[in-house]
């Protein structure tokens, strides 16, 4: 184990949301520093336009998602207590990829343009023993942090850090402020990468070079100086926060960062890649993928991952059916769930590292070779699971500890990414 920076604390938000949907959902795969202001940065976005109605005080919380499809993002409601339904459909062109802000109240939206801010229109207050709910119209915005290649976000307690994967720009964004101010902005050498706030004053960076690829994680300061490096993680994909640590995967395992330090996780395969993970902040285990092939077009892996980021212990589960890499979730209460191409939701006990029971909710599919396609998504918030259905266009709402899909939508578009603020 090597100690970096013990003093410091990871901070990260403590939001019901499951990660999955900040760090689950891309395939693939890049450190120079080159600091830049944040007064230099903040040119590349424009005012934000406020929503369409103005937001109003109602007497309980709104929820809502974001359902990305070709030619726009439509914003349905999901309140618990009323049917789910359509709100607005918002146009936007291209390949859209979305993630929570950390706020509890915007998505970007990964367009052509860069990270473009969609306003969900509903967020509460805290007041000293309770919260205000206030909801209004969802508006896709005008405010585009500019980017040529946008690539993960990552959400951290007060701020979230965006990585241009093309220019290997990192932008820190106040997520206390309406208006997500820029904080501050740096350059790494460009590659497939990620950055992780820790408290106000570091960030935990991936490590790659122009040939894009990526060896570990580094420690940088707000003008991307890099602090301590460390290169024990070859191809690094991928981050989730698991009870003040923070795990990234390997091509052999994983490598955990916490309390200053980095412990390596070593997965029982010479080749045993770990690339998408979900996480909770309140346990310390992390549910992540397996592949043992590095030279197949498509691994369609039936074996999962349980990690403990207290002892590194990591457990292999086998499902009996594949997955991808939008099947991931954990539930607030720290319960693992894979949604699998059998069509059912499998329910993990975390600690044994089996399957406890499984959820029927769709039919068998199969993932297509084309990673960009529409297919079967999973999103968890609390104990709430999300499934959307490409190939029927439907939504389902499932409660996981009754096992009741206690609600179905049609939805008006063909399915992509789901996300929650």
């Amino acid at each position: 184990m090597t100690t970096i920076l013990a003093t410091r604390r990871l901070l990260l938000p403590a939001a019901t949301l499951s990660l999955t949907a900040l760090l689950v959902g891309c395939t693939s795969g890049e450190s120079t520093s080159s600091p830049a202001t944040a007064d230099a940065t903040a040119t590349t976005a424009t005012t934000a336009t406020s929503a369409a109605k103005e937001p109003v005080e109602v007497r309980v919380a709104h929820q809502r998602l974001a359902v990305s499809h070709d030619g726009g993002v439509t914003i349905v409601d999901v309140t618990p207590g009323s049917e789910p339904r359509e709100l607005t459909t918002v146009d936007a062109e291209g390949y859209l990829r979305l993630n929570p802000a950390g706020d509890d109240r915007h998505v970007f939206v990964s367009t052509a343009e860069g990270f473009q801010v969609l306003d969900m229109g509903a967020w509460s207050e805290g007041h000293d023993d309770h919260f205000h709910h206030y909801a209004g119209d969802p508006a896709l915005t005008d405010r585009v942090i500019k980017a040529s290649k946008p690539g993960h976000v990552v959400a951290g307690e007060g701020h979230v850090v965006l990585f241009d994967d093309g220019t290997g720009e990192v932008t820190t964004l106040d997520t206390a402020a309406t208006d997500l101010p820029v904080t501050s902005a740096f350059t790494l050498t460009p590659h497939h990468g990620i950055a992780v706030p820790s408290g106000h004053d570091y960030l935990v960076t991936t490590v790659g070079d122009d040939g894009k690829t990526r060896t570990g994680i580094a420690v940088v300061d707000v003008n991307g100086k890099e602090l301590q490096a460390f290169h024990e993680c070859p191809g690094t994909h991928g981050a989730a926060e698991a009870h003040n640590a923070v795990l990234f995967g390997c091509t052999d395992g994983a490598l955990i960062w916490k309390n200053g330090a980095t412990s390596k996780v070593a997965a029982p395969d010479a080749y045993g890649r770990i690339g998408n993970q979900a996480s909770v902040p309140s346990s310390p285990i992390v549910l992540g993928d397996y592949k043992v092939d590095k030279d197949a077009d498509l691994e369609r892996p039936t074996r999962v991952t349980l990690i403990d980021t207290r002892t590194g212990d990591l457990k292999l589960v086998e499902l009996g059916t594949s997955y991808t890499f939008r099947s991931l979730g954990m539930s607030e209460s720290g319960t693992p769930v894979v949604l699998g191409t059998d069509g059912s939701l499998h329910i993990l006990d975390a600690e044994s590292g089996t399957v406890a029971r499984t959820i029927p909710v769709l039919g068998e599919w199969e993932e297509s070779l084309e990673w960009q396609d529409p297919r079967p998504t999973l999103l968890i918030d609390g104990e709430t699971a999300y499934v959307t259905d490409s190939a029927t266009k439907e939504l389902f709402v499932i409660d996981l500890q009754s096992g009741e899909t206690t609600a179905t939508l049609t939805l008006s578009h063909v399915p992509d990414e789901v996300t929650g603020a």
